[in-house]
């Protein structure tokens, strides 16, 4: 060939390939198909990481895991129609629970669009309320701009999933003569806030000082805004008790003498009864969602209300708040702490009677029980004991979930991956291969419900493909745990198909895809199981035989108060 056959000009594909990697990520995840085949023929020229999952809603729930612990946003590449609506459930996954992620959608031709050819969805309209942007681009020289923009929108200000759609021939045409992206991306009427109104800080502060039951809460903003340092060291100042979200567990030690643990729906009932009896409750980063919160007319009922946040739609959009701080959750604490200067109130005598509920009122199950068949929380207990206080925990959703929030001791952030908002079954185990991607030299493991795990297991072939060392770990009750729970407790123990006639021999599934995996039954040997697989450096599963008619306890049951909870 001569060298003039060998030049090729770059095409709208090369150039977003440039612009991703110029972003600073380091690896996609995706599945191809026609739309994208002149990404896909980028990506193999360019040699750009790619992790192919075995289904889109694999790859955009690995990219949340990838973006959970890493803090950059995971990068999704689909194809058009099936390709883009099959990510729809991670997108709106990743929205309510502020995730980072960037993904890239195939689209027909543009000369194509609204004709109903092959594989063609309106998948700009069908995301707009699952995305915190979304974008449709129109010509090659719109991509560096509006690659720019998708990043900055996804990691800046409260994280969320930004979606770019991208008609073939845009990716197979030139891209000569395409200028270079903005060194700085400008957005009249987006406003990313730091600091919190220096008036409304102070007001906090005299308030806090008079305060006699102050309680700190904890939400996942803590961690996305990187602040579990400043948290720490406020709540030691003002010798504040601490309650964490579902999502804000790690986000303060849980061995700290001031953790009261998590609150809500499962919550300890230490955490809840602080809950109900603060007379002044600190919201650092969390959503008053339904779960925390039960029946919000007895949620906090003697308590003036301050929330911060980042996004300012959450102010008062749940709980009549007294006094809204929006910014970055680290600011504000650091603006708090410096006005609180004088000496503070010691709150011992709350703080003892918030330790007296803990002491008498324990996370505990029947350890008679425990002895002769496998409890869930058990296990729990043994998967902290053996993977330490660096392992990632990833959990799929249901009674598993919550088991493992009130049994794990998470000591550090980012050491939690789990879907809080949308409650996604399927979450699990491609969150865990995401954030082995994210750390590889860190231990994560996959603590899933025989449910949850049966609707991604495909994603197994990942774990062997990419030799992720992931260990998994099924609590298998053979039911769909949650659902038979509600079922016996308020629907006449009416077992309307939550336990399934059958399921696959899970051992023999990942020794099919070349998993090491055993099964448990014997509670006598948890201890000696866990220990050896996390002593190997390589994947395995347990497929632990758990208690079928084991319920999550506490709880608070639906239309009552935190301070109605049942079985604390």
């Amino acid at each position: 060939m001569t060298e003039k056959t060998e030049r090729r000009t770059e095409t709208g594909a090369d150039l977003l390939l440039r612009l991703i990697k110029r972003s600073g990520t380091e690896v996609l995840f995706g599945y191809p198909g026609g739309a994208v085949l002149p990404i896909y023929d980028a990506v193999y020229r360019q040699r750009m990481r790619h992790v192919l999952t075995r289904h889109e809603q694999g790859a955009v729930h690995a990219a949340e895991g990838y973006a959970r612990v890493s803090g950059k946003p995971g990068v999704v590449l689909a194809t058009s129609g099936p390709g883009a609506t099959n990510l729809v459930t991670g997108l709106m996954d990743a929205l309510i629970d502020s995730l980072p992620l960037v993904v890239f959608t195939g689209q027909v031709t543009r000369r194509a669009i609204n004709s109903d050819a092959f594989q063609e969805a309106d998948v700009v309209s069908m995301t707009a309320a699952a995305t915190k942007h979304n974008f449709r681009v129109r010509s090659v020289s719109e991509l560096p701009r509006v690659v720019a923009e998708a990043f900055y929108l996804a990691a800046s200000g409260r994280p969320g999933p930004v979606l770019v759609d991208l008609p073939k021939d845009i990716c197979a045409g030139s891209s000569e003569k395409v200028a270079e992206p903005p060194g700085t991306v400008q957005l009249p009427g987006y406003h990313v806030p730091k600091q919190a109104d220096g008036r409304v800080v102070l007001q906090l502060a005299d308030a806090l000082v008079k305060a006699d039951r102050p309680l700190l809460l904890a939400g996942a903003g803590v961690l996305h805004s990187g602040a579990s340092e400043q948290l720490r060291h406020f709540a030691e100042h003002c010798h504040l008790p601490v309650v964490t979200t579902f999502l804000g567990l790690g986000s303060f030690p849980a061995s700290h003498s001031l953790s009261l643990g998590m609150g809500g729906m499962h919550g300890t009932f230490a955490a809840n009864m602080a809950l109900s009896e603060c007379d002044l409750l600190l919201n650092v980063g969390a959503r008053f969602d339904d779960r925390l919160t039960g029946n919000l007319e007895k949620f906090a009922p003697n308590a003036q209300v301050a929330h911060v946040d980042i996004d300012p739609s959450e102010i008062g959009k749940v709980v009549k708040t007294d006094f809204g701080l929006v910014g970055d959750a680290g600011t504000v604490l650091v603006q708090l702490k410096q006005v609180l200067a004088v000496p503070l109130p010691s709150h011992r005598d709350w703080l003892n009677h918030l330790h007296g509920y803990a002491d008498a009122h324990p996370l505990q199950y029947d350890p008679v029980k425990a002895s002769h068949q496998l409890l869930p929380q058990f296990v729990i207990e043994q998967i902290c004991r053996f993977a330490g206080p660096d392992a990632i925990i990833a959990t799929d959703v249901g009674q598993h979930q919550m088991w493992s929030a009130q049994y794990y001791r998470f000591e550090r952030p980012g050491k939690f991956v789990s879907s809080g908002g949308l409650g996604t079954m399927g979450f699990g185990l491609p969150a865990a291969i995401g954030a082995q991607v994210a750390c590889p030299q860190t231990k994560v493991a996959a603590i899933l419900g025989d449910g949850g795990f049966q609707m991604t297991l495909q994603e197994l072939a990942v774990i062997a493909e990419q030799r992720l060392p992931v260990k998994i770990f099924i609590l298998n009750n053979h039911t769909l745990g949650m659902v038979r729970q509600w079922q016996e407790s308020f629907y006449g123990k009416r077992y309307a198909e939550s336990i399934p006639e059958m399921q696959p021999d899970f051992v023999r599934l990942a020794e099919s895809y070349g998993i090491r995996a055993r099964r448990l039954t014997d509670p006598a040997q948890v201890a000696e199981t866990v220990e050896a697989v996390f002593a190997t450096d390589a994947s395995a599963l347990v497929d632990c035989r758990v208690k079928q008619m084991e319920n999550v306890t506490p709880m608070v049951p639906p239309g009552k108060g935190l301070m109605e909870m049942t079985g604390g």
